[in-house]
């Protein structure tokens, strides 16, 4: 009895002790100096706002202006030189009153110098963890590692004589870190010399910093700040990459070294960004003595396997060494170095080895249907150079309108015979400035003159047909003109979707055109091009490829933006094994991304914004740069390489973050979003029908779920089954399941959700979803028991008209659905149905899929 007694007085005091409220020790102000009051008044007139990060510590962290050094004014400095652990939670309440997003905390040689243990301030440091923790849960803390000293400068004698109580308190802040929910950041070994002690090049009195030891941290810290790998995100990914522990000083850099003129040129390009950076170098033929420079070379090297645009490059602790056989390989190296050069301070040590596995990594945007200004374009075509692609796909005429402006013959572009953007073409001055454009960047601008279909603006201008006998004239004419204007190599004749009456008319427009010297490219399956045609694949029956043994060909087949949903595309295009090869070969050229957005957009933001252009010129770069991908198409994550995905996925988002703000970006993170399916169970043509599941919030147990799949964006049957895999096996007609998943949730309130059960192809004019409804097929989604309304539908029911834009009814551009959570976990449950799987309308097929994902 002595010992039940005994036990259950422990497990009392322990429930009392887990439950009890964290206070912090009461300080008055007349223990601390003049100066903490100063910065502390101070500190009060301009307080901390909630999505801050802080910087808080003493003279160290007081000793740099931090908004300036991230040039970032959330940035904030909370540090009072000669700052103790006990001031720190004097003033801690201040701090974690505004809730920050996150709060940088480094103290503690202030309180060995004075003679205090290392248990002692780390008491003091847990405590201050526990009670952010306790206040602001959703605040992120990282405790950063006490810096070294060293007594080479015979100063500070009472702080450079800890230096064994320096590493036993940071051993200890290490080891506590899991405990009290913090992440503990190592500044210490990047700081030391050989002999264990502050490297003297870090400051000048054994102590505080210098700036170039402020250079150091703020690399270190860097992904901490904004959620980021450890190691700079490279995409496309590198062939080869090995990281080193070296570290290239840019803020020491003075030269650009190029011995060759022949890469002027791409000197120039590195030096202008290197300005954006805040970092003014100089383009010289020699490098100075010991001076840290950064050189560019033209020599061969044996294992590049693609001669033209293959590099490589080394980063040293004083050199930064790109060399390629070719001045586009330098160019590429470029692109992979403004990458590493993410915090504008220090380049991390690696050695990379590059080539492409295809040739020809192209964009296709149609502008025929819906015009994009000249400035929109030129945005495209740089995040495609940053992404090493080099094709630009130009299809300026379409059956809505003819923008290719044609000197010989006005009337092509003339407003009236515009359906669309009436008047809006481009000229010949803007065409030749879009292709120099491209030169610059190593990409080759390719325009199509879609014949003889997609072709109703030209009969409308014209007044006769193109498969005409004065229409062949006038369409020769045409090409002729443009062999005699513009620069370019390649020119493509589409001859897709359209009914060849003259037999002669494909291959005399392509005898033209290679006459001229041109390469002839055109749409398969479409018309009857000669065996020298490079062919566009752009679809793929259940029982056919269309590729033809011995000619050269480019695949966009399942690469269309405007037709899936953001998290699909990406998912759809990471995974895609280009031209079904590893990698290219002499007929497998390479692919081309494309965007076709039929309908009509209320602006021109709207082309970027309801098609995930961006997101999915990333992960197709990642893919055909790299090679290698997964048979057939994969809709969702769990179908194909999952943690290879996943991998990607973190480097894209860091990309999003870095590279695109204020660019329209329609992705969120999803790869770490799992699922429970529970089915199948038949709803014999009710999809309202109520199955037991849903009593779930009353206590109803779950069953072991039949599978679990991963992902923000389910298709549980694709609607172009069977040639793309669902995550249902064997779907059948008339049934309902239902996925469930849990949210972790620091605080209660309400956050932003995309949710979606139906997404609207940016081409056919597919009806919008029922006034109160997610879709037709009774789809529900609960949260904690409680039902999430649907969104008031601007255009509720109504029957789909390719001229009227689109406004809400995808979930990536219109607001977020607002969620109230719990703290702690939450449960989702989706219920799913789906009748007939034969829609009543081609235009609105049957999708069964669901979206639901946090917004960040």
């Amino acid at each position: 009895m002595k010992k039940l007694f005994f036990s259950l007085v422990i497990c009392y005091l322990s429930l009392q002790m887990t439950f009890a409220q964290i206070k912090l020790p009461v300080y008055y102000d007349s223990m601390y100096s003049t100066y903490y009051l100063q910065r502390l008044s101070l500190f009060d007139m301009m307080p901390v706002q909630k999505g801050d990060v802080v910087f808080i510590g003493n003279s160290i962290t007081d000793g740099v202006e931090w908004s300036e050094l991230f040039n970032d004014l959330h940035i904030k400095n909370r540090g009072i030189s000669g700052d103790i652990s006990s001031g720190i939670l004097h003033r801690w309440q201040q701090i974690v009153a505004a809730k920050p997003k996150k709060v940088f905390l480094m103290i503690g040689t202030n309180d060995l110098a004075r003679g205090a243990s290392a248990d002692s301030v780390v008491k003091n440091i847990l405590l201050a963890a526990d009670y952010l923790k306790q206040e602001s849960s959703s605040t992120q803390l990282y405790i950063q590692s006490i810096l070294p000293v060293t007594d080479f400068y015979q100063k500070f004698t009472g702080h450079t004589s800890k230096v064994a109580q320096i590493l036993e308190t940071n051993n200890k802040l290490k080891s506590a870190a899991t405990a009290h929910q913090y992440t503990y950041i190592d500044l210490h070994s990047a700081f030391i010399n050989a002999d264990g002690k502050m490297n003297e090049r870090y400051t000048n009195d054994g102590l505080h910093l210098v700036g170039e030891g402020y250079m150091l941290w703020k690399h270190l810290v860097f992904s901490y700040v904004y959620d980021l790998d450890e190691k700079p995100a490279l995409i496309p990914l590198p062939q080869q990459v090995k990281w080193t522990n070296n570290c290239f000083p840019l803020y020491r850099t003075k030269d650009i070294v190029v011995s060759d003129c022949r890469l002027q040129k791409e000197a120039i390009v590195l030096q202008t960004y290197l300005q954006t950076k805040g970092l003014p170098l100089r383009i010289v033929g020699k490098a100075s003595s010991g001076q840290a420079s950064i050189h560019l070379v033209l020599a061969d090297h044996p294992t590049i396997l693609n001669k033209e645009e293959g590099y490589t490059l080394t980063v040293t602790a004083n050199n930064i060494t790109i060399t390629a056989p070719a001045p586009h390989g330098v160019f590429n190296g470029v692109q992979t170095l403004k990458q590493l050069m993410r915090d504008g301070v220090m380049v991390d040590g690696c050695e990379i080895t590059d080539w492409p596995a295809f040739a020809m990594r192209g964009y296709m945007i149609d502008v025929g249907r819906n015009y994009l200004s000249i400035p929109y374009l030129k945005e495209q075509i740089d995040v495609m150079a940053t992404s090493k692609m080099n094709v630009f796909h130009f299809h300026p005429t379409e059956d809505i309108a003819w923008r290719f402006e044609v000197k010989s013959f006005p009337q092509l572009t003339d407003a009236k015979h515009m359906l669309r953007n009436k008047g809006k073409y481009y000229t010949v001055e803007e065409i030749k400035d879009l292709i120099a454009y491209c030169k610059e960047r190593y990409i080759t601008l390719i325009p199509e003159i879609d014949m003889p279909g997609h072709s109703a603006a030209f009969k409308r201008a014209m007044g006769f047909d193109m498969q005409s006998d004065s229409g062949k004239i006038v369409v020769k004419q045409i090409l002729s003109e443009i062999c005699d204007t513009y620069d370019v190599s390649y020119v493509h004749i589409g001859s897709d979707e359209v009914r060849i009456k003259d037999t002669s008319f494909v291959p005399e427009m392509t005898r033209l055109l290679e006459a001229r010297g041109k390469k002839v490219m055109g749409w398969q399956p479409g018309g009857n091009f000669s065996s020298t045609t490079i062919r566009q694949l752009w679809r793929e029956d259940a029982n056919r490829s269309f590729i033809v043994e011995g000619v050269p060909y480019i695949d966009s087949r399942h690469l269309y933006l405007n037709h899936h949903d953001p998290e699909e595309s990406i998912v759809t295009i990471f995974n895609r094994k280009i031209a079904n090869r590893q990698q290219g070969d002499q007929f497998a050229l390479g692919a081309i991304l494309c965007l076709w957005h039929d309908r009509n957009v209320g602006r021109e933001d709207d082309v970027l914004k309801m098609n995930p252009v961006y997101p999915g010129m990333l992960a197709f770069a990642e893919r055909i740069w790299r090679g290698g991908g997964q048979a057939k198409w994969i809709a969702n994550v769990s179908d194909g390489d999952a943690v290879a995905f996943a991998a990607f996925e973190n480097r894209m988002m860091d990309h999003k973050q870095l590279y695109f703000t204020g660019k329209e970006f329609p992705y969120q993170r999803q790869a770490n979003i799992q699922w429970d399916l529970y089915g199948p169970f038949s709803n014999e043509g009710n999809v309202d029908r109520v199955f037991d599941i849903e009593k779930w919030k009353n206590g109803y147990s779950f069953p072991k779920p039949s599978k679990q799949v991963v992902g923000g964006t389910i298709v549980m049957r694709h609607f172009w089954d069977p040639l793309i895999k669902g995550a249902v096996d064997e779907a059948k007609e008339n049934t309902t399941w239902y996925a469930s998943t849990k949210i972790w949730s620091d605080e209660a309130g309400e956050f932003p959700y995309w949710i979606g059960f139906y997404d609207l192809s940016r081409s056919p004019a597919t009806n919008t979803a029922p006034s109160g409804k997610w879709d037709v097929n009774g789809s529900v989604v609960w949260v904690n028991g409680v039902i999430v309304p649907t969104p008031k539908w601007n255009r509720p029911g109504a029957k789909g008209d390719p001229e009227v834009p689109l406004i809400d009814e995808g979930y990536s551009y219109r607001p977020p659905t607002m969620i109230k959570l719990n703290k702690g976990w939450n449960k989702v449950l989706i219920k799913s149905p789906v009748g007939s799987f034969k829609s009543h309308d081609w235009q609105t097929p049957v999708k069964w899929m669901f979206t639901f994902l946090p917004v960040k």
